[in-house]
């Protein structure tokens, strides 16, 4: 009879506590790590890592699986990159708690910010949930390929108190404020991480209506996170534009203070501000010198928008003639605009500055950002290969050349714009956001902006690009898995996993880091009422297994559900 459920055998143990790789075995007992170092006994299952590395499975601290997770037993693509716990319920936005009379409200809510079909959200949430409890209930019964957490967003707290009042953005009263506390702690106490808020202005409802939570008094969201505190656990998540980073620090430190909780922020390198998130970076540090927790979850590479015919938007989508073929399938569409004919017609139509701003405002005539991603994406492409620059160097006009990347391979070829982090025209921004003492990796809103954007390949471009490609201040390996593994596990007060260490949780990851390559995205239509969402594979991931049991070989799941809904906080458990 075997001594252990699996043995992982003479990998290269990469153990997610920051220290040198080395040459071990893995063996896990009921979900747990056993032993690591030379096992002497057998395992029911025995893996062959020789020649790959053998790491934690990787903790993503920012989706928007909130939906899916009540529909889908797999959360892909997340799954796909290494990803054994997700935490979803971030930027403050989220189905519980709820009346019914307010559903359609939340569901606007996350079909505007989160960018989510609301036919999908209409046809795949049963609603069986009023209370935090209840959802959390709700997702327990079905079984994943992950393990999932959430946290208790502020809109749908703010909405379950005032109603209509929160939708039109009146100020809280303190009766309704205690209301709200009291709701935190009611969704803390039945398993929420913690509580997350908003305060930026690109989170809209569809028809543009800002998030109920925008403009919040401070006293609001500092009861709230008192209460939170009185808890003795929960963590505190926010988003921010850092128009007057003074004022957003008072508040944010006001808020950590007061509940004691690690408080984390989503920062990034503003194009238009491109020195500020250092200034961000050195108030979070004298801010932890301070003796309070705050930290900074920052993004793998640029982050922007995939443009194409099959995604939400590229750069003719308000043209007259373009509008004309815009009800077709796609591969139709790429058809008709392969006609020399049309192509002359819409070409000639892309004259007016205003056809190139979407209703929501976005210019999509930046050339000069806008690069074809290919095959084998390249996330920091030198400005020479930008639409505008190769348009220049073939002597056309940059319309030209976008028309031909969007008409390849029936319809679809995809531009990548990248809005933030790339001020430069390169990562070293983020290279230094990524070494910086206080931040975590995150922000790939797996689950989210399904029509426009595929991040949630972080990890993956962690390994890739960070590790083993970028041709200059790459990271080291050891760095890279702790950061993705243990530290983003902590941050969200997850000890149990995040490392290959007995008593540990048996997540794991056997990886071809050789081999490893991210492929383009590509558009399904497998969401509910037949929605549309991008998904991008990976290759070099040999085995993922979740609490000791393999979930994908190869990229292919096993058909193995092992995952489930994480409630509160988790300490290490002694070996």
């Amino acid at each position: 009879m075997s001594e252990y459920d699996l043995v992982v055998r003479s990998g290269t143990v990469v153990d997610g506590s920051g220290g040198e790789p080395f040459r071990a075995d893995v063996a896990v007992v009921g979900g747990r790590v056993a032993e690591v170092g030379r096992v002497r006994g057998t395992g029911a299952r025995e893996v062959d890592a020789e020649g790959a590395v053998v790491a934690p499975g990787f903790v993503d601290i920012h989706t928007h699986y909130d939906g899916q997770a009540a529909w889908d037993s797999t959360l892909q693509p997340s799954s796909w990159h290494g990803v054994t716990t997700v935490v979803g319920g971030n930027c403050g936005v989220g189905f519980a708690p709820v009346k019914p009379e307010d559903r359609d409200q939340l569901i606007a809510l996350m079909e505007g910010v989160e960018d989510i079909p609301g036919t999908a959200l209409h046809e795949g949430l049963s609603w069986d949930w009023e209370t935090f409890g209840d959802y959390l209930d709700a997702l327990e019964r079905r079984p994943r390929d992950l393990d999932y957490a959430t946290q208790v967003p502020h809109a749908a707290l703010r909405i379950f108190a005032m109603g209509r009042r929160a939708v039109a953005r009146e100020a809280a009263t303190r009766e309704e404020i205690a209301q709200m506390a009291r709701l935190a702690v009611e969704s803390i106490a039945a398993g929420a991480l913690g509580f997350t808020t908003s305060r930026t202005l690109n989170h809209k409802t569809k028809t543009g209506v800002l998030t109920p939570v925008y403009g919040s008094a401070d006293e609001e969201l500092v009861e709230i996170s008192r209460a939170v505190g009185g808890t003795g656990t929960g963590v505190l998540q926010l988003i921010t534009d850092f128009d007057d980073v003074a004022e957003d620090f008072a508040l944010m430190r006001q808020m950590a203070k007061v509940s004691g909780r690690p408080l984390s922020v989503s920062v990034f390198q503003n194009p238009v501000h491109p020195g500020r998130f250092r200034e961000i970076l050195a108030e979070i540090t004298a801010a932890n010198a301070a003796g309070l927790e705050i930290r900074a979850q920052v993004g793998a590479r640029g982050m922007g928008i995939l443009l194409g015919l099959q995604c939400t938007l590229h750069p003719f989508t308000t043209n007259r003639v373009w509008r004309t073929i815009a009800h077709l399938p796609v591969a139709e569409q790429a058809a008709r605009m392969a006609d020399p004919r049309m192509r002359a017609a819409i070409l000639a139509a892309q004259t007016d500055e205003k056809d190139t701003i979407t209703p929501g405002g976005l210019r999509t005539d930046r050339y000069d950002a806008m690069h074809e991603l290919g095959p084998v994406p390249d996330y920091e492409p030198p400005r020479a290969m930008s639409l505008r620059a190769r348009a220049e160097r073939e002597h056309r006009t940059p319309e030209e050349v976008a028309y031909d990347v969007l008409v390849k391979d029936e319809g679809r070829g995809i531009i990548y714009q990248p809005f933030t982090n790339y001020a430069e025209g390169n990562l070293d921004a983020v290279r230094e956001m990524l070494g910086h003492p206080h931040t975590v990796p995150g922000l790939g809103d797996g689950g989210a902006h399904v029509g426009s954007i595929c991040d949630s390949s972080f990890p993956s471009t962690l390994l890739q690009h960070w590790v083993r490609e970028r041709p200059h201040g790459r990271l080291a390996l050891p760095f890279v898995v702790q950061r993705q593994s243990r530290d983003t596990a902590r941050a969200v007060g997850l000890r149990d996993r995040g490392e290959l260490k007995p008593g540990f949780k048996a997540d794991l990851n056997v990886i071809d880091l050789d081999r490893m390559r991210t492929h383009r995205p590509e558009m399904v239509y497998d969401l509910p009422g037949g929605g549309r969402r991008l998904l991008q594979r990976v290759e070099g991931y040999r085995h993922t297994f979740v609490s000791g049991v393999e979930t994908y070989r190869e990229g292919e799941p096993t058909g193995a559900l092992p995952g489930r809904v994480v409630r509160g906080a988790r300490s290490a458990r002694p070996a």
